[in-house]
């Protein structure tokens, strides 16, 4: 079942498909980036401009990571300052680095590279890892 929502954005007025999402990022400065599904154009919502529509996006992933959905698998990433909400189940590939442990992979409706460190990021590290594992019967090492 789709979970449509209207968003407001740069003058224009959107109907998004939550459900093909991919991720969601919680910036510094209280902003939250989707990327719409199959292209990659980013929406930027600011809760000083946008408050009905950040909270909209507020209570998906809220939903999203409280729930038990069958055919994700969400999980909060750690990365460059900003806090990620990443379905695994939508990420296609996994680059494992031997020598240190990284693991990289890209959001699907981006450009952006997530590199996750054993050392630095150990929490998302280990979701990561369980996932490929639980996922793709991979073990890295």
């Amino acid at each position: 079942m789709a979970y449509w929502v209207k968003i407001s954005y740069e003058r224009k007025e959107y109907a998004v498909n939550f459900e093909r999402v991919s991720a969601f990022c919680y910036e510094q400065n209280g902003r939250v980036t989707f990327w719409l599904p199959d292209c990659a154009i980013p929406i930027v919502i600011n809760p000083q401009s946008n408050q009905q529509d950040y909270q909209k996006i507020l209570e998906y992933i809220q939903y999203i990571t409280e729930a038990q959905l069958e055919n994700s698998y969400w999980v909060k990433i750690y990365y460059e300052r900003n806090e990620y909400v990443i379905n695994l189940n939508c990420i296609s590939s996994f680059c494992y680095e031997p020598p240190n442990g990284r693991i990289t992979f890209w959001l699907p409706d981006g450009i952006i590279p997530i590199i996750i460190n054993p050392v630095s990021n150990p929490e998302s590290y280990e979701k990561v890892v369980n996932h490929i594992q639980k996922t793709t019967g991979h073990f890295l090492s």
